[in-house]
């Protein structure tokens, strides 16, 4: 891949340690960037607030407690619809670009079919996002300084806390709109879901860390249901190996437990909310400590 310049502003992530890291847990939020580059708004025909409606907002300053207790929290502050963290470097719509694809671009994905690759062509309702074909050198810009430190900081949380605890748990921390949450699981009452679980199907962490989040949260009174319609993205699929110790837990919040889907805004449940997010990490870290299910085999 060639250099790219570097892009002038807001640095692309922020870590967020805490005094101690006390426990085996890293978070991160990949959606919930709220800083649009000014070259990017040029790019796209889309007012900012059509373009808001694809964050996870607040998702980081929601387990913000939680990093304020012993977890580093990893987030990423460019906004989803420009690159997408939670992607493969190489789900890339060549549609999208001038020139040749790069020759291991991913176009066959079902990410890129719907428009949602690591640089997406469209807004969360279908909308296409740019005006014209954007420049095959901004493809190589965007993943280099903004997709690569990304997963260049959670690599390195990975393995300082591996190194420090045996084992490390990742919670990726997305929400959900409220229309996209109504739930058509077998076995569970149709109506609104809290919180979906996704560990790629049992194949991203220990089934009891799934276990503990779920009964958890279902003794607080959320309604939970596992990997409908979100088992997990390319952060479960590409990081999880609990063979080796490495567990990740995606966690989909219902966005109107705690914030206005309008008005972009968080009301009353916010708060709330955020100590009970709080509380869940702690449960799981410490439930993890000692438990011959978290070590690498």
């Amino acid at each position: 891949m060639s250099s790219a310049a570097a892009p002038l502003g807001t640095p692309p992530i922020e870590i967020v340690r805490p005094l101690a890291h006390a426990l085996p847990v890293v978070l991160a939020s990949p959606h919930s960037g709220d800083a649009y580059p000014a070259d990017f708004l040029d790019q796209t025909h889309l007012p900012l607030a059509v373009l808001r409606r694809s964050e996870d907002a607040f998702v980081d300053r929601l387990f913000g407690l939680a990093a304020r207790n012993g977890v580093p929290l990893l987030r990423a502050l460019y906004p989803r619809s420009f690159v997408d963290p939670n992607r493969d470097p190489w789900e890339l719509d060549p549609s999208m670009f001038e020139g040749p694809p790069p020759a291991n671009a991913n176009s066959r994905s079902p990410r890129v079919a719907a428009g949602l690759g690591v640089v997406p062509r469209v807004a969360f309702d279908g909308q296409q996002i740019y005006r014209r074909r954007l420049p095959g050198a901004e493809f190589e810009r965007r993943i280099a300084w903004y997709y690569r430190p990304y997963h260049a900081a959670l690599t390195r949380l990975i393995a300082e806390t591996t190194e420090r605890f045996g084992h490390c748990i990742l919670v990726d921390c997305h929400s959900m709109p409220s229309a996209a949450s109504g739930s058509q699981t077998p076995g569970v009452k149709p109506g609104r879901v809290d919180f979906v679980l996704g560990d790629n199907h049992g194949a991203s962490c220990a089934a009891v860390l799934t276990g503990i989040a779920e009964d958890w949260l279902r003794r607080h009174d959320y309604r939970v249901v596992r990997n409908q319609p979100y088992a997990g993205g390319f952060t479960t699929q590409h990081y999880g190996a609990p063979m080796r110790g490495v567990h990740v837990l995606q966690v989909e919040i219902n966005r109107s437990l705690y914030m206005d889907e309008v008005a972009m805004a968080p009301h009353a449940g916010f708060e709330p909310l955020a100590r009970h997010l709080g509380e869940l990490v702690e449960d799981i870290g410490y439930a993890s400590l000692g438990h011959s299910a978290f070590a690498a085999e």
